[in-house]
């Protein structure tokens, strides 16, 4: 049987020191071809080696060569006349064939003066030197080891190399010319530049060969990493590329996929990878014949293919496919600043490029400007603080500011500040571009006006969701954007006219808002004007300011003030939001007084106004006609102490979707509404409001309401018309009644009354509720508790129940109870039925939590078998609640395999809930159990038979059953239970029966025992 090569070694290192290592019979071409060889790859910048050492014949080779030859990316092999005479040149073939086999090294056989067949036949001369060879070996079995491998290499060589070079009828400076060539070529598609300055890359590096998982090699996998511009995703590509490169048969590395898609065509990318990846240069014809020569080329291909910066899902489509477009172990990396693009294409494998950290971004900036001079750290901090930990940045900012003085470094920064460097804008409006005009108008929107913005305030303004890059992100609701992004955004609408704010599409800065409405430069160019500056001082307005303003869409004054009034307001106006307004008169629409506003009747040319908001207007006292603004969808009247009335006006105005008037505490009456739209009422906090609204028509879009402190006493009949409602909340202590119009309220499920101290009856019953919470309700009466205690609310569906109780105590449908204890127990087997508990919780105690144990274990998420956790209890209350036994049983098992057997074999399992205060004390109450079928349910202890008899008999080593075992384990000290004797019980009662077996049965058992 012949030997096999060595088909692995960890010892081999992927760090090359070496391009190219030259493998030669010294005699036969050390002074001439050989020589000639070295020096041309050396004039070409190709680091050789070359043993110049003579050595004896039949030497073998170092430990340092054999470490030169894994250190090489190409091995160049020179099969001359008298290559296999020489042991020495034999070893170091096995070893180049094992390096390549490990996808390390490349070999680039030659032949010179010999037939490729002659050396792979082990013909002339090289059958001759084996022959020798054997001979000299045939008593030295290792030796006779090493010629195996020796043949093995040099009749296997043809199948590991698929090119080789023969110097046949060819000029010799041709031949080497050749080779140069092919090295060259070899070399330059190895490994490629990355940054000069790296800072942070290995751990970076590491997570993405993670995701590459490089040790499976079935499969095909494609990864994608993915950022904004600027990020470094691309020197990330090529770090990664660098590290792995060695051990793909094929790789490519393409650069700018999005640009050279648009300047050239996916025909031309495809050509690259081909002639990249395989060296095949044929020109195509189509993008389509380029699909079927990949597929073909690669399909059996170890490949690393690496696609920059793609933007469309076509490149993907052309380029990659499908998985099986590549051999198995190909793996496949895309950057892009697109989410949805790597979703389209099946990647779920992605690595997100973050921004670089406070320590990295200082180290990097130190090594590309000032190293350690410490009298520059406050610049350094500075520059940090402006790039934010963009790579991009930080690049071009350490180079701008390399070799200055701190007081030019200064002026740079402040000048950066101003208007972002070029190149950074370049790079960052790539993502910008891509988008659609109605996202571009809205990241505009962002970065000049909304960054900080409460985001559902502007989602309420903007009726859609962000999407795509250059994303916005939400910290804790709010809306924000990277600095430089944002900076981007703000220079792209001062490109639209430097000098002239009245030609720029958007105004938020205080200085420019002023000049346009002081000298009356604005223009239909403007599209939104957002006020809020922090000064008292006044802007002088021109009382036309706004009229040449036709395409303005928003107004939005959270501060700011005005010394006259205005005249004039565009038609074009959908949004309008004026917070604290101290104007004088706006006399064409508006009239602001000290004491109210007034809409005339000409409103009308301000038809398309969609929101209008006066949040927080100290002098508002009345809203008047707003007939002449049907396309209002926002109404908000936040916080006007002041305000009394609301003109009848507001409740027709049949577009509407929220109206507002939270904490307008001297509001005492709201109009009849009839508001079909309407999705969203708010009057929490209106305290001089004594009843609800008169609703005139079905309200079909309000599915909560929430009144709390009002001075409503109850609902009017016409609260039935909220027909979808599905949540109620009133917290208010003047609410006295429930009305019974309630009842056709079919969507409610949850109903709040929390400390209504008035509340005295509840007259209806949604009859779909599910959840009923009136904690505090001292006032409600012993009818309505006993009504919402009743089975027949239960059953219908309401089992989640929070009141407080009277003298009535549990009802008698929970036929099991217990008096001061904090728990309540009881035994299943079987099927597991449907329990609902009540518990009578004293005053002054806090509920933390209700824990659920079955054989002395607690099931997995049972302290949120009841959804409260409330406050010190005014006095005594009752809590009830399903047990859902099933679910927390069933997630248990996994972690409680003993739990499992005992309900598999049907065994008696105990049950124990109890509950604890917030103090983690245990308080003692009233406990009762309700059970919907009681076949599989006990309240006594169904092993005391058997726990009596084995204790006469003083057996105590009987082997346990499942649940007794676990109750041994958790020392349930008060139940000392044994197994039973089977025997003791057969002929006398089934077992169901047994459990309920007489005192009298014990006392004879007890007598038998004895005997």
């Amino acid at each position: 049987m012949a030997m096999q090569l060595p088909t692995s070694s960890s010892s081999l290192s992927y760090d090359f020191n070496f391009d190219v290592f030259i493998s030669f019979r010294g005699t036969d071409t050390r002074f001439g071809f050989t020589g000639n060889l070295y020096k041309a790859l050396s004039d070409k910048g190709i680091h050789t080696f070359i043993d110049d050492k003579e050595l004896p014949t039949g030497d073998e080779i170092t430990p340092s060569l054999r470490k030169s030859i894994e250190e090489s990316r190409i091995a160049i092999i020179i099969f001359s006349k008298n290559y296999a005479t020489s042991s020495f040149c034999l070893d170091e073939l096995v070893h180049i064939i094992h390096c390549f086999r490990e996808k390390v090294t490349k070999v680039i056989p030659v032949f010179y003066g010999t037939e490729p067949s002659h050396v792979r036949k082990l013909e002339d001369s090289y059958g001759e030197a084996l022959a020798k060879h054997e001979v000299e070996f045939q008593n030295d079995m290792e030796n006779m080891e090493r010629l195996l491998k020796w043949k093995e290499a040099l009749h296997q060589f043809h199948s590991w190399v698929p090119l080789f070079i023969s110097i046949l009828n060819k000029y010799e400076y041709k031949f080497i010319e050749e080779i140069v060539t092919d090295v060259s070529n070899k070399i330059n598609r190895c490994h490629l530049h990355v940054a000069e300055y790296l800072v942070g890359l290995e751990s970076r590096i590491s997570e993405v060969n993670s995701l590459l998982d490089l040790g499976c090699t079935d499969g095909v996998y494609i990864i994608g990493i993915l950022g904004t511009g600027g990020l470094g995703k691309t020197t990330l590509a090529e770090a990664v590329y660098n590290s792995i490169v060695n051990q793909f048969e094929c790789r490519c590395f393409l650069y700018n996929v999005r640009e050279n898609s648009f300047k050239h065509s996916l025909k031309y990318l495809q050509e690259q990878l081909l002639s990249k990846s395989i060296g095949y240069d044929t020109p195509l014809e189509h993008d389509n014949e380029g699909i079927e020569i990949i597929k073909q080329r690669l399909c059996r291909k170890k490949v690393l293919l690496i696609l920059d910066d793609v933007d469309k899902p076509n490149q993907l489509e052309k380029l990659v496919g499908e998985p099986g477009w590549f051999g198995q172990g190909s793996r496949v990396i895309i950057t892009t600043r697109d989410r949805y693009l790597l979703s389209c294409h099946g990647i779920t494998k992605i690595y997100e490029a973050d921004s670089l950290n406070k320590e990295e971004s200082l180290e990097l900036l130190r090594k590309m400007t000032f190293k350690n001079d410490s009298s520059y750290d406050y610049i350094l901090n500075r520059a940090v603080e402006y790039a934010s930990g963009l790579p991009l940045a930080l690049k071009v900012v350490g180079s701008n500011l390399f070799g200055k003085s701190i007081a030019d470094c200064e002026s740079t920064l402040d000048k950066y500040e101003r208007i972002p460097p070029e190149d950074i804008q370049k790079i960052l409006k790539v993502s910008f571009d891509t988008l659609e005009e109605e996202q571009q108008s809205v990241f505009l929107d962002i970065a000049c006006c909304f960054k900080g913005c409460d985001w559902q305030k502007f989602q309420r303004h903007f009726n859609f969701i962000m999407i795509s890059a250059p994303d916005p992100y939400y910290t804790s609701y709010i809306v924000t954007l990277h600095d430089l992004i944002e900076y981007m955004g703000i220079e792209i609408v001062r490109q639209e006219s430097i000098k002239e704010p009245g030609e720029r599409t958007r105004l938020w800065r205080h200085d420019d808002i002023a000049h346009v409405l002081k000298q009356n430069t604005g223009t239909s160019k403007i599209e939104m004007i957002y006020l809020n500056c922090s000064s008292m001082e006044p802007i002088n307005i021109n009382e036309k300011a706004f009229k040449k303003m036709k395409k303005l869409k928003t107004l939005i004054i959270e501060k700011g003030y005005f010394s006259k009034g205005l005249k004039y307001l565009p038609k074009s106006l959908i949004v309008l939001k004026w917070k604290g307004f101290t104007s004088e008169p706006l006399s064409f629409c508006f009239s602001f007084k000290a004491s109210k506003i007034i809409v005339f009747s000409n409103c009308k040319k301000l038809m398309n106004l969609r929101i209008l908001t006066f949040d927080c207007s100290d002098y508002l006292t009345h809203i008047p006609d707003v007939s002449g603004l049907p396309e209002l969808i926002r109404l908000s009247f936040q916080n006007c102490k002041n305000l009394t009335t609301i003109h009848n006006s507001v409740g027709y105005l049949y577009k509407l979707e929220i109206l507002d008037a939270t904490m307008c505490r001297k509001l005492k009456s709201f109009p009849p509404l009839c508001l079909p739209s309407l999705k969203k009422l708010e009057l929490h906090f209106c305290r001089s409001l004594k009843s609800f609204p008169e609703l005139l028509c079905k309200m079909s879009n309000i599915k909560e309401i929430w009144l709390c402190d009002t001075s409503i006493e109850e609902m009017p009949f016409s609260f039935k018309n909220l027909n979808e409602l599905q949540k109620l909340v009133i917290m208010d202590k003047n609410f006295k009644i429930l009305p019974k119009c309630l009842s056709e309220c079919h969507y409610l499920e949850h109903l709040y009354l929390d400390y209504c101290e008035s509340l005295e009856e509840i007259r209806g019953i949604p009859p779909n509720l599910t959840n009923l919470y009136a904690e505090g309700c001292k006032s409600l009466s012993s009818s309505s508790r006993r009504m919402l205690l009743s089975q027949r609310l239960h059953d219908a569906g309401c089992n989640n129940i929070v009141l407080p109780t009277g003298t009535e105590g549990i009802p008698d449908w929970f036929e099991h109870q217990v008096r001061g204890h904090n728990s309540i127990s009881f035994w299943l087997c079987k099927k597991i039925p449907s329990i609902t508990c009540i518990i009578l919780i004293p005053e002054f105690a806090a509920i933390k939590k209700f824990n659920l144990f079955v054989n002395g274990n607690e099931l997995i998420g049972s302290g949120y078998l009841f959804d409260y956790k409330g406050t010190v209890l005014p006095s005594e209350h009752a809590f009830l609640f399903d047990m859902n036994l099933d679910d927390h049983i069933d997630e248990s098992f996994g972690n409680k395999p003993e739990l499992y057997e005992a309900f598999k074999n049907n065994e008696w399992n105990h049950v124990e809930l109890n509950w604890i205060t917030e103090k983690d004390d245990h308080v003692s109450a009233q406990m009762g159990i309700h059970v919907s079928w009681e076949g599989d349910v006990i309240f006594t202890d169904p092993y005391i038979i058997e726990r009596r008899y084995n204790e006469r008999r003083g057996e105590r080593n009987i082997k346990h059953s499942p649940s007794l075992r676990l109750l041994k384990d958790q020392q349930v000290d008060r139940l000392k239970i044994y197994p039973f004797s089977p025997e003791l019980l057969k002929g006398v009662v089934e077992v169901g029966h047994f459990l309920t077996i007489s005192n009298k049965l014990l006392r004879i058992l007890d007598e038998c025992c004895y005997k």
